[in-house]
């Protein structure tokens, strides 16, 4: 609902085309947007709800806070990416009416809104998964948007400056330890190019990089459930690295200086990444609607049952897996973008244009990024490694991202010819912010980091090749 105090502008309720709204500008939403937009050619309205006026490319994000890429070469802005059909209205969804087919939604100055419509792309994304581990909220850091990789690199050059600077060996030794939990796509690939990143600072600062501890602790193994190639590869590749990888193995208690493991292990650190897994957006949670496991139950057509104007695709969405009966599609990018872009063309049907299509898809590979010259891949399932694999992703990476391509080839040329830019901008994080960006005690446009791409968050960054 909108909150005590705001200002509410209603939208125009004069004759207008048909309006579809689409709640995030994610994987899915954004997709959703394209597709609808390339199939309607202006004959109707199209309006993408989100915080953030870009599509952030997900998979890439470890390399902004490596030092790599700059943040703004993923993180593409929607009016560059979209038709000019597409509006974007800046603001997180607070309250959708299913019987008055209205959604109200909160601006970034606080003035709530309210717009009707005629059709609804629920696209809103996931938020962080987050246990009931003692200090979690407080101590743990994210890994889901800019301001967080941003936040990232800064706290890590910072610490190895006070590190360099530290009389007190064990002092020392916590500001240049590490510790990341969850080894799926987002901690393994953080967990690689940033220990890339903090040896080569350390050895900038006069300090030994074999100093620098990386602790990557996980309940299963590396990528597990995954690609097997890939996962025995990110795992050799890691602890060839000097990465201490804990499988079956869980984080018990953080504190302000520490960590306590399942195995009793306590491990000093100042740095806490938290990449467990995520959740749907809890905007769906007091809809009337069906749900699966807090995600929205849809036909194969993406429909929610019950509700002709109401479509969900990606991270909310319950999508049944037509390459497995009886199971629902899991939260990854690529089933993000094939349903995103399916959900376009059949709300575009359900218009007049074009048929209704069910959802299929299938893998033509995978591929993860583990820093320098390091990748494995498996385009058609193939198994590569090394260099190959590594230009194997970039290309996949140029290609999949929707604009800024030369910008980050440009980067990605400086970073093999010269040593990455290490100034500390002095980033803070805020005692405000809990880990669980969703909470329900906080309200979300309080929160010192924006919520990213798909609404609130963006799907997995596991980046695949596919098809319908």
């Amino acid at each position: 609902m909108v909150s005590p105090g705001t200002r509410v502008h209603h939208g125009s309720h004069e004759a207008r085309p048909p309006r579809v709204v689409i709640t995030g500008s994610g994987f899915a939403g954004f997709h959703a947007a394209k597709a609808l937009a390339r199939r309607t050619r202006g004959a109707i309205e199209i309006v993408v709800v989100s915080p953030t006026n870009y599509f952030l490319y997900l998979p890439l994000l470890p390399e902004v806070a490596g030092g790599i890429l700059e943040p703004r070469r993923i993180a593409v802005a929607l009016s560059d990416a979209l038709p000019a059909c597409v509006r974007h209205a800046p603001g997180e969804v607070d309250d959708i009416d299913l019987e008055a087919h209205e959604i109200g939604w909160l601006d970034p100055e606080g003035v709530g809104h309210r717009m009707s419509y005629d059709r609804l792309i629920l696209a809103a994304g996931s938020v962080h998964k987050v246990m009931p581990i003692p200090g979690i909220n407080q101590y743990a850091v994210g890994f889901r948007g800019v301001p967080e990789a941003l936040y990232l690199r800064d706290h890590l050059v910072r610490q190895i400056d006070l590190a360099a600077m530290c009389d007190d060996p064990a002092e020392r030794e916590a500001r240049c330890t590490f510790v990341v939990v969850g080894a799926g796509y987002t901690g393994t690939e953080v967990a690689a190019q940033c220990q890339l990143f903090t040896r080569a600072l350390a050895a900038s600062r006069g300090l030994n990089p074999d100093d620098m501890r990386w602790v990557l602790v996980s309940r299963g193994e590396v990528l597990a459930g995954l690609n097997e190639h890939l996962a025995r590869s990110a795992d050799a590749v890691l602890r060839h690295r000097g990465v201490e990888v804990h499988t079956d193995t869980t984080m018990e208690e953080a504190g302000d200086a520490e960590v306590l493991l399942s195995t009793g292990e306590r491990i000093p650190t100042r740095t806490l990444l938290w990449c467990v897994g995520v959740r749907a957006d809890p905007l769906i949670e007091n809809l009337d609607i069906e749900l699966d496991s807090g995600r929205v139950v849809v036909h194969e057509t993406l429909q929610v049952p019950g509700q002709t104007d109401l479509y969900a695709c990606g991270d909310v969405a319950a999508v049944p897996d037509p390459s497995r009966p009886g199971e629902r599609t899991p939260m990854t990018a690529q089933h993000a973008v094939r349903q995103g872009a399916l959900a376009g063309r059949n709300v575009a049907a359900s218009l007049g244009h074009g048929s209704l299509r069910p959802y299929r898809h299938r893998d033509l590979g995978f591929v993860v990024d583990l820093g320098g010259f390091k990748a494995a891949a498996a385009p058609l399932h193939l198994p590569l490694t090394g260099l190959p694999a590594k230009i194997v992703a970039r290309s996949y990476h140029l290609g999949a991202m929707p604009g800024n391509r030369l910008r980050t080839a440009v980067d990605w040329t400086l970073e093999a010819l010269q040593p990455r830019q290490s100034a500390q901008l002095g980033l803070v994080r805020s005692p405000a912010i809990p880990l669980d960006t969703a909470s329900p005690e906080v309200p979300q446009h309080h929160l010192g980091f924006p919520h990213v791409a798909g609404g609130r968050q963006a799907p997995d960054a596991a980046a695949t090749w596919s098809r319908e």
